[in-house]
């Protein structure tokens, strides 16, 4: 079983010619709304991939939670523990100016997730299930539910985004992978992995820090997977992008689905990485995610 803590998240899209300025009014080329939260975009792909997966987290009492924990289900995740709270539910501001995207996060209810809240979903997991988690809530919280995890011999996986300055260290110690992109990777290391020494350097800091393994994605460049001392890099595929919104959230949940089905970790992140770039091909977060048939039709 596969557990995510995290965020869910109505995200209102504007696509622009070009992001506004300060003092600038910009009309939208377009505006969508569509299911999301790095969490519940992490719970989705694992499913879509064929995994088990049970997601903790927190909705407000709103049409937008109905909508999300809707959306979960229909997605064959279990939402047990999605708990309703009286505020409204988390939204995100999604700003798409070509392929690029800038992103404004209100965490409302995602933010009210207490340690009974986890610690009541955790208590039945088993050695050998995974935990993933983000900083989309509190940090105190993922830092408790880490904790329990290993205490019950779970691998835990933590995507550090939105990064955290001075992150608490204590955090490495608990955490067996960590999955960043190069932004998220200089905010924690202080190093801007731009070209192959800078990027070993990034990494051997992380594991200096605790952590056993990394996966560092670089977008079209695709990734850097460190297992001990052995740094494998992941070419990215060659595609037309259209939106890399939940792109990294598809690695990390398809990276925790291959791991449960007992792949290793360098394959695992070989199909993560064509699974999120499946994901850049298409709009929206959730939605965008590929189903496990999609990706082995292009995954050698």
């Amino acid at each position: 079983m596969i557990y995510v803590l995290g965020s869910l998240n109505m995200d209102y899209v504007g696509r622009f010619s070009h992001v506004p300025r300060a003092g600038e009014t910009v009309l939208c080329e377009s505006f969508e709304l569509f299911c999301g939260g790095k969490g519940a975009n992490q719970a989705i792909a694992v499913a879509k991939l064929g995994g088990e997966v049970a997601m903790i987290g927190c909705v407000g009492n709103d049409d937008n939670g109905r909508t999300l924990k809707e959306n979960l289900l229909a997605a064959n995740v279990d939402a047990e523990y999605v708990i309703e709270k009286d505020s409204p539910s988390g939204l995100a501001m999604i700003w798409v100016e070509g392929s690029d995207n800038r992103i404004a996060v209100a965490p409302n209810a995602n933010f009210l997730i207490n340690e009974s809240d986890v610690g009541e979903c955790l208590n039945q997991a088993k050695s050998g299930d995974i935990l993933i988690a983000q900083l989309e809530t509190p940090l105190e919280i993922v830092l408790y539910a880490f904790k329990k995890a290993k205490e019950k011999g779970l691998t835990t996986i933590l995507n550090p985004a939105p990064a955290a300055k001075n992150l608490n260290q204590e955090f490495y110690q608990y955490t067996d992978i960590i999955a960043l992109n190069e932004t998220e990777a200089e905010i924690l290391t202080g190093i801007n992995p731009v070209d192959n020494a800078s990027i070993n350097s990034a990494i051997k800091k992380l594991q200096d820090f605790g952590v056993k393994k990394v996966i560092l994605t670089l977008g079209e460049r695709g990734a850097f997977c460190a297992e001990n001392k052995t740094i494998t890099e992941i070419k990215g595929e060659k595609v037309s992008v259209v939106d890399t919104t939940a792109a990294g959230d598809t690695f990390v949940g398809a990276v925790a689905e291959r791991l449960s089905a007992g792949i290793d970790f360098i394959a695992a992140c070989q199909f993560a990485n064509c699974a999120s770039s499946i994901t850049v091909q298409r709009r929206g977060a959730a939605i965008s995610i590929p189903s496990r048939e999609e990706v082995e039709a292009i995954c050698h």
